[in-house]
């Protein structure tokens, strides 16, 4: 890793940016200084433009992309090492481990280009304050965003807030909470500068509720439970978002552009227009088609659906466990279905067989399932055979606010009418029997509550990224990812069989991530986090 984040100048990290090189030709290519180069609205927008997509939403890149971090924890399987996420949720993650280096090294340069932007934002000519106001408060919330990332895989980093130089570059870290209290003050003072609305163009952009809503987010991942629930009452007050009346279109191309469920977007002006490529990353080989199953859904993640009454499946009357583990869609919460396809199901007309050697979705297959599941969120058979398609992904939604609110409120123990309305908000719209499943039907102890909010999040978000974070914020991640990684369920010769795919193990040090061994050696003001 080298300290470009510190040093290097804004010219020279645009420049190395390849990803963006066609959107940010410059009129001058032997500009040498600010004045030169960064001197209109566009070139804000196009600094703005860059800092979103090479981290954020970057349409191509595995490491990177949000629907693949699921592969990082007991919802899911990741098949290539190289995308790093199998190493994260196999334990194998030591001081060497290559993800370390790149995610450290990843963040650290753009917060250094963002620095330099940041404290150079007054050089562009914009005849309106307001609009470089604008961009100059997106910069600032992305480096937010990119601090809050970095505390909570590593916990105490460096923290700076102003460009360094060769004399400042090498710190010392700071401590964690000391760190958030820094940025949820700043957060504040950054969203009252952010416009109320999203823009018709450039909807990827912060605006006031969607940067309150990341907030938010991190917020509850750091048990700032009052300020996670005040934001999301703010942002339910708003009344400028809904969830949509159909869960699964929201993961096709049946209302990824039209719902007001998306409040951060992942949409296809954020890269440029590029091909997306979901097909390729999550769905079946079929026949010429060009599905990969790089993740795919684990048997955890199909028993954590409940039933459809909202029970677990060990708990219902109607059937056995058992019964449930071999028929996943048996009385099951419509969520499933409309999340996750396997063995059985139709997929582009014909009967998924992941048992027979002739069909391309055996799941001996490299490029099939080892699970015997795919997700069906964000595989639309319209991209089956061509190269690429042009969906729109959320980053966060509306329901994860519910959630938020919910959850914030059950770990303060005050469990108020509005909590039980958002669970019942979700699980009315998931199209669960209500008149069972409905959250204020009986009492329940504050770890009850706990344990219905955290499936209800499981379920209603798999797929999406979060996964990871939440068994680490939750410290479960010692009980769910000591566990082997398994796959389908069916009878044979009387005898109840599950695929297995790998081995799992989780050391209590892996609640932090690594340093890797080439960053301590350029940076002697980090310590390593204990257990490497």
């Amino acid at each position: 890793m080298k300290i470009i984040r510190y040093i290097a100048t804004a010219l020279i990290a645009l420049v190395g940016f390849t990803s963006c090189e066609k959107f940010l030709d410059k009129r001058d290519p032997t500009a040498t200084s600010f004045e030169e180069f960064y001197n209109t609205e566009e070139d804000l927008r196009r600094v703005v433009y860059s800092s979103y997509l090479d981290v954020f939403t970057h349409a191509s890149d595995r490491k990177l992309l949000f629907y693949m971090m699921d592969g990082r924890s007991d919802n899911a399987y990741a098949r290539n090492t190289a995308d790093h996420h199998r190493v994260i949720a196999d334990g194998s993650m030591n001081s060497n481990s290559a993800f370390a280096e790149y995610y450290w090294s990843l963040h650290n340069k753009h917060m250094g280009r963002l620095n330099t932007f940041i404290d150079k934002a007054h050089i562009p000519y914009v005849e309106n304050e307001a609009v470089r106001e604008r961009y100059k408060a997106v910069l600032e919330g992305l480096r937010v965003w990119h601090y809050f990332r970095l505390t909570f895989y590593w916990g105490d980093v460096p923290f700076a807030l102003q460009p360094l130089d060769l004399e400042t570059a090498i710190q010392p870290a700071m401590p964690k909470e000391q760190i958030l209290d820094s940025l949820f003050k700043i957060s504040e003072d950054i969203a009252r500068r952010l416009p109320e609305n999203e823009g018709t163009t450039n909807a990827y952009m912060f605006n006031r509720y969607s940067f309150k809503a990341l907030v938010m987010r991190y917020a509850l991942f750091n048990q700032r439970y009052e300020l996670a629930a005040r934001l999301a009452k703010e942002i339910i007050d708003s009344h400028k978002y809904e969830l949509h009346p159909v869960y699964g279109d929201l993961f096709n191309y049946k209302a990824d552009k039209t719902n007001k469920e998306f409040i951060m977007k992942f949409d296809m002006e954020s890269h440029d227009n590029s091909a997306t490529n979901s097909f390729r990353d999550l769905a079946p080989q079929y026949r010429s088609g060009n599905g990969q199953s790089y993740v795919v859904p684990t048997k955890a993640l199909v028993d954590s659906y409940w039933t459809l009454q909202g029970r677990p499946i060990d708990q219902c009357p109607l059937y056995t466990k058992e019964e449930y583990e071999l028929n996943p869609k048996l009385n099951r919460d419509p969520r499933y279905a409309m999340s996750i396809m396997g063995h059985g199901d139709l997929f582009y007309g014909e009967e998924i067989n992941i048992y027979n050697p002739d069909n391309p979705m055996y799941h001996e297959n490299l490029r099939a399932s080892r699970s015997g599941y795919w997700f069906r969120k964000f595989v639309d058979e319209a991209d089956a055979f061509r190269s690429g398609g042009n969906m729109h992904f959320p980053l966060l939604r509306y329901a994860e606010v519910l959630l938020t609110y919910a959850e914030a409120k059950i770990m303060l123990n005050d469990i108020d009418d509005l909590a039980k309305q958002c669970i019942n908000d979700i699980r009315r719209r998931a199209g669960l029997d209500m008149t069972v499943a409905d959250v204020t039907l009986e009492n329940r102890t504050q770890q009850e509550w706990l344990k219905l909010l955290q499936n209800e999040r499981r379920i209603e978000l798999a797929g999406e990224g979060l996964r990871y974070e939440d068994i680490i914020r939750w410290r479960i991640a010692e009980e769910v990812l000591n566990q082997p990684a398994l796959g389908h369920t069916r009878m044979v010769n009387g005898q109840k069989v599950t695929l297995k795919i790998e081995d799992r193990k989780f050391l209590p040090h892996q609640y932090l991530w690594p340093f890797h061994e080439s960053t301590l050696k350029v940076e002697p003001g980090l310590r390593q986090n204990p257990g490497y």
